[in-house]
């Protein structure tokens, strides 16, 4: 698998932040956090392949997932300058840890949003969907993609404040970015199906703050905090009646931690 170029749009100036979104959605669900953080930071969004404006190699997903993430990966990083802070969210979060894994001289932190080191649970991870709800996507996803879309999009706003709102921030990012692609959907659902992170987080001395949402459906709490506790200098946020995407149904609440956060990665990245 080759990963063409992919679709980055930037803003702002001063040191880089780089945005990786999650499964089925874009780059333009960071449109008002990055519009918050322009005014001291340089942003750089980038659509996953095959989501938003970025293109899907068409017979990708028949490769075996550990070499689906290898390439997407190193698209990512190949579109993101050094030492950058990574703003990931869900499935671009486990890109993330993989990106920290891989070349940790490049990102000077983590901001890893509703994101988990493993989705599936098993008998010593608790935190995790079963396998059955996961395969029962991948075959309604050839049934229905966008019905599939939507439920999952109804999935993310459940028991989040300004639900309703949040739900339509989504929707909008779709119909403004593009649709991501059905190939690469089910690539992204046997990459999460597949990955298990947990080995190699103790390894991962740069400094990271795990955001996790109270009422989070798709990536429980549990596994927020679970991954903070695992990762050597990482801090652990929940916000309370916030679903899996806080960063819009709770902005307010979230900018002053991390604005904090970003502020002692700057003087981190400037020490010699």
């Amino acid at each position: 698998m080759s990963v063409p170029a992919l679709h980055v749009e930037c803003s702002g100036n001063g040191p880089p932040l780089v945005f990786w979104h999650g499964w089925a959605a874009n780059l333009r669900v960071f449109d008002a956090m990055r519009a918050a953080l322009a005014g001291h930071w340089r942003t750089i969004a980038i659509d996953l392949p095959g989501h938003g404006r970025s293109p899907w190699v068409e017979g990708a997903e028949a490769a075996d997932p550990e070499s689906i993430a290898a390439q997407t990966v190193s698209g990512l990083l190949a579109q993101m300058p050094p030492r950058a802070t990574l703003i990931a969210w869900s499935l671009g979060g486990q890109l993330a840890l993989r990106a920290a894994a891989r070349a940790p001289e490049r990102i000077a932190g983590l901001v890893l949003i509703g994101t988990t080191p493993r989705f599936l649970r098993g008998e010593d991870w608790p935190h995790g969907a079963e396998a059955r709800t996961l395969e029962q996507m991948r075959a309604h996803l050839n049934e229905d993609y966008r019905g599939t879309v939507s439920d999952f999009l109804e999935l993310q706003v459940r028991g989040s404040r300004d639900a309703a709102a949040v739900h339509a921030a989504l929707r909008d990012a779709l119909l403004q970015q593009g649709e991501a692609h059905p190939a690469a959907l089910q690539a992204g659902l046997a990459l999460l199906s597949a990955t298990d992170l947990r080995a190699q987080l103790a390894t991962l001395h740069i400094p990271a703050l795990v955001i996790a949402g109270q009422y989070d459906r798709v990536t429980p709490p549990g596994a927020s905090a679970a991954l903070a506790a695992m990762l050597p200098q990482a801090r652990h946020l929940e916000i309370p009646r916030a679903g899996h995407a806080p960063f819009l149904s709770h902005l307010a609440r979230l900018l002053p931690v991390l604005r904090s956060f970003l502020g002692e990665s700057s003087v981190a990245r400037a020490a010699p």
